[in-house]
């Protein structure tokens, strides 16, 4: 009867411990991704105030860029410069909406965030390329985040743009 009872009460630990672990985690992620959410909410309002070290504010200082335009860049002194450039020029004044498709946590310290992204009231473009007819710029962008020290950093910004008719 005491064996009974002990195989009883180790087999309840252990079948007990994997659920307190995950809703552990759950918890976690639940947090995860609010701070991911809340991260990439705050790109937006700083872009939309056309400030470019608050919209960098998250970047590693080893950041991976790729613009819409195909340029690459290394470094959140590159990525700050391009966007100081961008929002005081052809980007000036214009309005961005982030809407987060997906957030996919390969390990729960690093996310890739795929992001819908429009920029709207684009009135100009660098040479060559075509300002949108209704001012709508639209772009799937994806950012590589990891959590260090309990903040989340963009490792990897990779962005696009959608080209007319094609489908999600």
């Amino acid at each position: 009867m005491i064996r009974t009872a002990a195989i009883v009460l180790v087999a309840s630990v252990v079948l007990l411990v994997p659920a307190a672990h995950g809703q552990a985690g759950t918890r976690d992620s639940i947090a995860a991704d609010s701070a991911i959410r809340a991260m990439i909410a705050g790109q937006a309002v700083a872009w939309n105030a056309g400030d470019a070290l608050r919209f960098a504010e998250g970047v590693r200082p080893d950041v991976s860029f790729t613009n819409l335009f195909g340029m690459v860049m290394y470094g959140d002194s590159a990525f700050i410069a391009r966007h100081r450039q961008i929002l005081t020029t052809f980007y000036k004044g214009t309005r961005k909406l982030h809407t987060v498709r997906r957030i996919q946590f390969v390990t729960p310290d690093v996310a890739i965030v795929d992001i819908d992204n429009e920029v709207r009231g684009v009135t100009a473009m660098p040479a060559g390329i075509p300002v949108p007819g209704d001012g709508l710029l639209r772009t799937q962008l994806m950012q590589v985040l990891v959590r260090r020290d309990g903040r989340w950093w963009i490792a990897a910004y990779h962005n696009v743009d959608v080209k007319p008719g094609a489908r999600p």
